[in-house]
């Protein structure tokens, strides 16, 4: 059995259109760049600037809850004009030209602009770029393709903070070195996007005559759509900014130089779980494989509130496999129900509600943290969680056909 599931994961990834790989492997890219900031930047204001555990979270949600809240706008604008790509090179191109401002600020409000900014074209991007995957994928390898997708953006993930921690400790913890070598995969990604990725003809020609985000418009977005959104908006709640991850790490006695290790372990469990889980969704029903992610969260939230070096350790692989499971398969759920021609506007009206409850559960979570320690914050993140789990429950009862297997 196990050789026949290794068997058909390698024939589904010789079937996966290059423009997916593509698109992956521009995502590897800029992850290298934007994990080798973000891993050392909650450290970096902390011991550079003396922000708050409260101010670490504020800045955290905001800019997360930017890039989602941005994609709704660019989603229906890619709908609307069907220029998919040209949404995604603005998006790309934005945040590598923030790249700089990292190394060159000298005060906590340039951090706090660039990583705006920065959050503002990965919004920009986002939602262009899923629908885009969704209009190359073929139906049957739908799954496959988002976890192809997400599984090399993880990659870089983690090979970034890898860089990180060798650049810090090959020039003595000097952070604006590490933030000057992050600019160049940016740039690289920029390029591989423009030479590489086409976008398909769409059959149905641009929408001229109505916005995507006309009240009319949503509506045929359907009532399965709206059940996913749901979930997710809850399951948002229960995740907050992996920030708290690295910065309970640090609670343990980890070394400053080290605390990008917390997201490079994380996300070698993330990038090995996520196409897995992609073809195991392709072929069983969807929710099963969510529902699935929801208990792993809520162990790693047990974990990572119980604290101690092997809670910690125990906690962050725990984290990293539960977003292999339900990240992509989220994406992929909203492409199952989507009409081709409001793909980006779905993925954009998803984004903004994720990004909202994103933006509450990281000032929450820092909040609670500084009133109450680091397990109230992650005993609060399991408690949403079993919500969410209970909420998905429910939209099987209500829709008992939605995500089964080889869904369109």
């Amino acid at each position: 059995m196990a050789k026949d599931a290794t068997a058909a994961a390698q024939s589904r990834l010789r079937d996966i259109p290059a423009g997916i790989w593509a698109l992956g492997f521009v995502s590897l890219l800029m992850d290298v760049s934007s994990e080798m900031i973000h891993a050392l930047l909650p450290v970096y204001l902390v011991t550079m600037f003396g922000a708050s555990m409260a101010a670490v979270g504020f800045i955290e949600g905001v800019a997360e809850a930017t890039a989602q809240i941005v994609k709704i706008f660019s989603g229906a604008v890619s709908d609307w004009l069907g220029k998919r790509k040209l949404l995604a090179v603005l998006g790309y191109g934005l945040a590598a030209l923030t790249k700089p401002i990292f190394p060159l600020a000298s005060t906590i409000g340039w951090l706090v602009a660039a990583r705006f900014i920065d959050r503002v074209g990965k919004g920009i991007r986002g939602a262009p770029r899923d629908a885009l995957v969704a209009d190359i994928a073929p139906t049957h390898l739908r799954g496959a393709a988002f976890g192809l997708r997400q599984s090399l953006d993880t990659i870089g993930a983690f090979l970034g903070p890898t860089i990180a921690i060798w650049l810090m400790w090959l020039t003595g913890d000097d952070f604006k070195i590490v933030f000057w070598v992050a600019v160049v995969p940016a740039f690289m990604a920029v390029a591989l996007l423009v030479v590489a990725v086409r976008e398909p003809a769409r059959r149905e020609g641009p929408r001229q005559v109505r916005f995507p985000l006309h009240f009319s418009e949503l509506r045929r977005l359907g009532g399965a759509f709206w059940l996913i959104v749901l979930v997710a908006t809850i399951f948002a709640l229960a995740r907050f900014s992996e920030a708290f991850l690295i910065l309970r790490a640090r609670d343990t006695g980890l070394p400053v130089a080290l605390a990008p290790l917390v997201l490079v372990a994380m996300n070698i469990v993330y990038a090995a779980a996520a196409y897995p889980a992609g073809v195991l969704s392709d072929r069983r029903n969807r929710m099963s494989v969510l529902a699935a992610g929801l208990v792993l969260l809520i162990l790693a939230d047990a974990a990572l509130a119980a604290g101690g070096v092997a809670g910690v350790a125990a906690g962050v692989a725990l984290w990293g496999l539960h977003m292999g499971f339900t990240q992509g398969l989220l994406a992929t759920l909203i492409a199952d129900v989507a009409a081709p021609e409001l793909r980006g506007t779905a993925f954009g009206v998803f984004n903004l509600f994720s990004g909202l409850a994103t933006l509450t559960a990281s000032v929450g979570a820092g909040a609670l943290w500084d009133a109450y320690g680091a397990p109230a914050a992650f005993l609060a993140g399991a408690g949403f969680a079993g919500l969410a789990l209970i909420g998905l429950a429910f939209v099987c009862w209500r829709a008992p056909g939605l995500g089964g297997a080889g869904s369109s």
